[in-house]
């Protein structure tokens, strides 16, 4: 597998030359190919339609911040070939204030992949149709998932059902972060998870070894 996805990526990278492919490796048996901005959509297009590609079902599109780089986000594509039993990364990067070229055109169901980038992030994309809030509210202020997002400060919409309206609600977190741990429940753990305190009492309902 991982052969056939080195061809792919020299094949990929030789037809599209280097302006348009900046790069690509594969790593866990993927294939992630790296792709300048301007040339997303001819690059998306181009693994649609080439007959050794076929990439013709757009699973995903995601974001992504950094927000210590120029470029801050990270725009991935996952793609499909159903008939060539293959899959593909692709990826582009954008800062604040640059859109990325639009793919509604090559796979329509790119819409709300590419809203909900926008609404999340504040990605933009050049030429789409409808580019507006998909998650949040209309009124809503900022972009939930940029990492310097402020956990505070903000309101949430939702129904009340006593009022039957839509209200309006400081955000209100019950807590100011949750730790995991990883440790298998079959295992056990080195401490008395709320609700198990009478595991080991020994009365119905407790855990026997």
């Amino acid at each position: 597998m991982d052969a056939g996805l080195r061809d792919l990526g020299e094949f990929v990278a030789e037809s599209l030359g280097d302006e348009a492919v900046r790069g690509w490796q594969v790593a866990y048996s993927e294939l992630t190919v790296e792709v300048s901005r301007e040339h997303i959509a001819d690059v998306i297009k181009f693994l649609r339609s080439d007959a050794r590609c076929l990439f013709d079902c757009l699973i995903d599109i995601a974001g992504v911040d950094y927000p210590d780089r120029a470029d801050r986000f990270d725009v991935v594509y996952h793609l499909l070939s159903p008939r060539q039993n293959m899959r593909i990364r692709v990826k582009t990067s954008t800062d604040e204030a640059t859109p990325v070229p639009s793919v509604v055109d090559i796979f329509p169901a790119a819409n709300w992949f590419e809203r909900e980038a926008f609404d999340l992030y504040g990605i933009l994309f050049s030429d789409h149709p409808d580019l507006r809030r998909i998650l949040t509210d209309y009124g809503f202020q900022g972009h939930p998932l940029r990492k310097d997002f402020p956990l505070t400060g903000f309101v949430e919409v939702r129904y009340d059902e006593d009022q039957k309206r839509v209200v309006y609600e400081p955000v209100k977190l019950s807590q100011e972060f949750r730790n995991f741990d990883a440790i298998s429940p079959w295992e056990g753990t080195d401490y008395v998870l709320p609700g198990d305190e009478k595991a080991g009492e020994g009365g119905n309902g407790s855990a026997t070894s």
